[in-house]
């Protein structure tokens, strides 16, 4: 026989999922209708609208595609990019891989802009490849590197793309919700995102977004989307007024993402954007009070999902181990290239509180003394304290 279903009680303070709030929770507890309900067709149409706020973009397609964060990236590829496109992709942490392969099995040509993991992708970088590939059709970028903690500003590179005629691709996945997308002011053509990051939601969803520029291209293809499930000449009929029956829809997701984001609308997003700026800082200067390092430089810094080294002569899996056996307390382990070598640190959506920023450093400092590492005792509270004044 099989238990009752009793998980333990986790802070999820890992690169994602985040904890879910409890609004969410009540609202996924909600009894089903019908996809094609009148009622459920509204609340759709809630999500859009309140999708395009925290987008902050006026994009009549704005939705949110069923499934995690990557089939909102599959979604935007194979929409927009067809067998022998000329694709360009920055690649400095282990998502812009993943844009490679998505973008390659699509069958795009793929150029890439390599950076160094913890380093951004730089403008001149950029504007070099373009200048020596003529034809590309789309550049992407990762907004919040997951892998790595490391962001990515977007206005400069936009404008460089667009002066060389091609499309600008975002994965916002850490970022929606957290930091500001600026879907318009930064003036990015297609953008996708997840629900389980900074929107305090489950995963499930993958908000999008898709300008007129965007659209266009999607109407002058030549070839079929590879993709039934993800194409969106399709899903924007059951979005949009006509709605025909395209899937059925993950209705208790519908009411958890709209309860998640009307959480961030009411908190108001510069507030959202504040808090945590304001956590992810005070974070990271306890961190480094403790006598840690850092792994991305400051001026480049995620605050939702910090990259910190491991000490020499710690055991990063010993350590999480701990945090999570002792405290009840996940955060995650490096990936890729950085893999042993960093443990990453999630302040998301409902996770991004003051308890938890410290809670975590108390519970770090007493396990790294217990290991060795020399700490002076409180001093990682204290300057963390100072910062959230």
């Amino acid at each position: 026989m099989f238990k009752e279903l009793n998980p333990p009680s986790r802070i999820l303070m890992g690169p994602g999922p985040s904890d879910v709030h409890p609004r969410v929770l009540k609202a996924m507890s909600t009894p089903l209708i019908g996809h094609l309900d009148p009622h459920f067709l509204e609340i759709m149409n809630e999500n859009m609208e309140l999708l395009r706020q925290v987008f902050e973009t006026k994009n009549e397609v704005t939705l949110a595609m069923s499934g995690t964060g990557s089939s909102g990236m599959e979604t935007v590829f194979v929409n927009l990019v067809e067998p022998g496109d000329k694709v360009v992709i920055g690649v400095n942490g282990l998502f812009g891989q993943r844009m490679v392969d998505v973008a390659e099995r699509c069958g795009a040509e793929v150029v890439q802009v390599t950076g160094e993991w913890g380093h951004i992708i730089e403008p001149e970088q950029i504007e070099n490849t373009l200048q020596n590939n003529p034809g590309v059709k789309l550049v992407a970028l990762v907004h919040a590197e997951t892998s790595t903690g490391v962001l990515q500003p977007l206005k400069e590179i936009a404008d460089i793309v667009h002066q060389h005629g091609a499309l600008f691709v975002v994965d916002a996945v850490t970022s929606l919700g957290g930091i500001q997308v600026g879907i318009d002011t930064n003036d990015v053509d297609a953008c996708y995102s997840g629900t389980q990051k900074c929107l305090s939601v489950p995963p499930g969803l993958s908000p999008v977004t898709f300008n007129e520029k965007a659209l266009e291209v999607m109407r002058k293809r030549k070839t079929k989307v590879q993709s039934w499930y993800l194409d969106l000449s399709m899903i924007q009929n059951y979005w949009g007024e006509d709605r025909f029956y395209h899937h059925t829809a993950p209705i208790s997701m519908a009411y958890a993402l709209r309860e998640g984001l009307k959480l961030v609308v009411e908190e108001g997003l510069e507030t959202t954007y504040e808090r945590h700026w304001k956590l992810g800082q005070a974070l990271q200067a306890g961190l480094e009070a403790m006598g840690l390092t850092l792994h991305v430089r400051e001026g480049h810094r995620l605050p939702q999902l910090t990259s910190v080294r491991i000490p020499e002569n710690i055991e990063d899996a010993v350590v999480r181990k701990q945090l999570l056996e002792q405290f009840n307390i996940e955060i995650g382990g490096g990936l890729g290239a950085l893999k042993g070598k960093v443990w990453r640190v999630g302040l998301m959506g409902y996770s991004c509180n003051r308890r938890n920023v410290l809670i975590f450093l108390s519970a770090l400092e007493q396990i790294l003394s217990e290991h060795g590492f020399e700490v002076e005792k409180g001093k990682a509270i204290a300057t963390a304290y100072e910062y959230m004044k």
